[in-house]
Order: C-alpha cells, then sequence, then structure tokens
C-alpha cells in the first residue's frame, strides 16, 4: 500500500468515527467533496477533534500556524495536507 493509500485510507475512517458519517459516506468522499461548511457533522468544535485525530492516527505534529481553513473546504485539501505532514 503506497504512502497515499494508506493516508487515504486512514483520514476516510477518522472521518467516519469522528463525524459519524459511516463507512459509506466516507467512501463516497471525493477530492472536490467539500467538508466544512458543506457537511452538517463538520463544524467547528469537529475541526479540533479530526487535527488531534489525525496527530495520533497518522503518526504526525501539527502546528497551529499550519491549519488555515482551505485545508478543510474539500477532501483533497485534507488528504494533501495529510499526506505532506506524513512525508516530512
Amino acid at each position: 500500500m503506497s504512502v497515499t493509500d494508506t493516508v487515504d485510507a486512514n483520514l476516510r475512517a477518522l472521518l467516519a468515527d469522528v463525524l459519524g458519517l459511516g463507512e459509506e459516506r466516507a467512501a463516497a468522499l471525493t477530492a472536490d467533496s467539500g467538508l466544512f461548511g458543506e457537511l452538517p457533522e463538520f463544524d467547528s468544535m469537529a475541526v479540533a477533534t479530526v487535527l488531534t485525530e489525525m496527530e495520533d492516527r497518522l503518526g504526525i505534529l501539527i502546528d497551529d500556524d499550519e491549519v488555515d481553513g482551505e485545508i478543510f473546504e474539500t477532501y483533497g485539501n485534507l488528504l494533501d495536507f495529510a499526506e505532506r505532514k506524513v512525508r516530512g
């Protein structure tokens, strides 16, 4: 499994768990799928939980100054950010 596939699988599982989307809805996310402001489950409280879970599940550290609203606009943006962090 490639780094991209591993990060993608972990991120989908994380969103399914944290947001309560379920596996089907998480699996249906595309790069263009809107997150914050599009999914009712993805509110400001969920952002902090998603970031914490990303750190735990992906073994990364996310500094506050790395986080901006653009990351949470689409699934593709969030996946790109996570993959960059995992690759270092």
